[in-house]
Formats: C-alpha cells, structure tokens, sequence
C-alpha cells in the first residue's frame, strides 16, 4: 500500500486503505457509505458494467474515478483492496478478474453461485498470495462474536437447537433479480445465506441436510425450510423466504439455558442470555460500537489483516466459507434448483 499515513481513532498511526467498489447496486452504496465514515479507509475508484452508472455513484460518493468495465478497475494500481458487491452469479468472474489483477478481494455473500466456484476463488487467492473474504458482515460484529464468546465459554452448556428465519415479503415481480436464475435467484442464496452461516458459526458443518421448498414458475425458491444436523445430537431448524416477512430472529438452545437475538439477528442490537437457575440477562451494542446495523465492522477488519499482511481473517475464515456453500449447494440438491450453466 501507498496511502497516507494517518492516526485513528485510537490515537494510532496507520497507513490508509483504499478501496475500490465494483458495482453500484444498493449494497455497494451502504457499504460504501460506511467505509466514508471510517477515517483510515478511502474510496478511490468505483467500476460498473455501465459508465453512466458507475460516474452516478462516484458523484454521489465523492468517487475520484469511475469505470464502465470492471476489468479497468482491477488494473488500477491505487487500489489496494475491491469490494464486489454484484449478484452472486458474477462473483466468480469479477473477483477472479481482481485477484488475477492482484487485488485483495472482500466479496459478497453468498461468497458464490455455487461451491465449485466459491473453491475456484479460493485456490486462485491462495496461489497468488492474496487476501479473500466473503463479505458476511455478521461474523465480524461485536455482539455477535460476544455471544459466540458465550457458547464457547458454556454459558447455555451444550448446544443442542439452533433455530433463525429470514424472510422478506415481497412480492417480487418476475423481473427482479430474485426471480432470475440466470442471476442466482430465489430465497437461499441472498437470505438464506444467513441462518445456514449462523448455524455454522456455531457447530461447523452439519452431516446431514434435509429441505423442502416452494419454487416459482422460473425454477427458483420462494420460500425453503431446512433441518440441518450434526453427529452429536445437534439440530438447526432453518427458514427462508423471499414471499413471507418473517421475524428474522434467531435462538440457541443448549443443556444448560438458551440465547434469543430478536428482529435483524444478523445484525443485533442487543440479545438475551437466559441461563437456567438465573435471571435473564440482556447484551446490548456498545455505544463506542457504533451504528448495529453497520457493516464497518467486516471493512476494519480487512483493514487490519492487509495492513498484517494475512491473506484470510479468523473472523471469516474461508474454510468456512466453502463449507457454508456446501450446505446451500446440497439444499438446492434436495429442493432442485438448479441454475444455468451448473
């Protein structure tokens, strides 16, 4: 890297990452938007299929330089990390097309249309030396890994149930890209993601998978329930839904007590540590934190493994990453979605 050295908020100097943000749909502005209010991060380049789009979002962001292609941004030499924020059916092409550039990469989950691909990224990075993440923002948040923290430590004992729901209302006409298999669509990959990688935060990859769905008329998932279990007794009761707003909540029941994240359990504002033989207890997000449902969290911690040189976070580590996309590869199995090209 070659930014300026600057102090953060710790009263410590470090040098300035500069980013590049390939797309400009709505996860790349909020991520963007945080990143601007992190004093050692710069957005210096923004890219899209379409020029117009890409100089749009550089005007609304203070971008300095905006490209029609994506291959022009994986060729500038001041960016020192991408963030890919396009539909995950293009995750393979445009995060290959940075790490064969040499760029580090943070992309969005799901971390790939598939697990072949999500391997394909990972052995490419690997080869050249480069740090690659999946953009799962939950992994990386405070509260989040304090409740880990807590399961570890035994405070409910052992885990026995985890249950989470993801569901949007919608509709979604035929035309969203939640309906286009050509883009990935349907409930798992954009919502479903989540629950199946709160799950396997906690006990790793299950050793069965059992799912049921409701498919629309162009072959993809409008709602898909999932039984996820482990060898030692453990049970994920899994939902997902892109034509029912659920609760979006999360519970984890062990021997010895329970946890329950209420609403945006992905990214909580606060949850309920219930031990047997004790009053609840309440954990909330620490004001010096920041916003709960801000994704700064997953950009600093990029931030410092590249600034270390490391080429994977212990926050997201990226065989856990594959083994998420195992599950989601073998639910689509079971409830057959299949996509083109696979």
């Amino acid at each position: 890297m070659t930014g300026n050295n600057i102090r953060n908020g710790w009263g410590t100097v470090v040098e300035r990452v500069r980013w590049g943000i390939l797309a400009t749909g709505g996860i790349a502005a909020s991520f963007t938007a945080d990143l601007l209010d992190l004093p050692d991060a710069e957005v210096v380049a923004v890219a899209s299929r379409r020029e117009t789009s890409a100089k749009a979002f550089a005007e609304r962001f203070g971008i300095e330089r905006a490209y029609g292609d994506w291959a022009a941004l994986a060729a500038d030499e001041d960016v020192d990390v991408v963030y890919v924020a396009t539909p995950h059916a293009a995750h393979r092409e445009a995060a290959g097309l940075c790490l064969e550039a040499g760029r580090p990469v943070l992309c969005e989950k799901a971390f790939a249309l598939n697990a072949r691909e999500a391997a394909e990224l990972v052995t490419l990075a690997r080869s050249r030396g480069l740090f690659l993440m999946e953009a799962m923002w939950m992994y990386c948040h405070p509260l989040v890994r304090r409740m880990r923290a807590l399961i570890d430590d035994g405070a409910i004992g052992e885990v026995r149930t985890v249950q989470a729901d993801f569901g949007l209302a919608g509709p979604f006409p035929p035309a969203h890209r939640l309906r286009d298999p050509a883009q990935g669509g349907g409930a798992l990959l954009d919502l479903g993601v989540y629950p199946v990688s709160f799950a396997q935060l906690l006990l790793g990859e299950p050793s069965g998978v059992l799912a049921s769905a409701q498919l629309s008329e162009e072959g993809v998932d409008l709602q898909t329930g999932m039984v996820l279990s482990w060898e030692g007794g453990a049970r994920a009761l899994l939902h997902c839904a892109i034509n029912a707003g659920t609760g979006v909540t999360a519970s984890v029941t062990g021997s010895a007590g329970r946890i329950d994240v209420p609403a945006g359990f992905f990214a909580p504002e606060r949850f309920v540590l219930h031990r047997d033989g004790r009053d609840p207890e309440e954990f909330v997000t620490a004001p010096e934190d920041g916003p709960h449902d801000s994704m700064r969290h997953e950009a600093i911690e990029v931030m410092r493994r590249i600034r270390a040189g490391d080429t994977e976070s212990p926050l997201v580590p990226l065989e856990g990453s594959l083994a998420v996309m195992r599950t989601l590869d073998t639910v689509r199995e079971r409830v057959g979605v299949r996509y083109p090209g696979e």
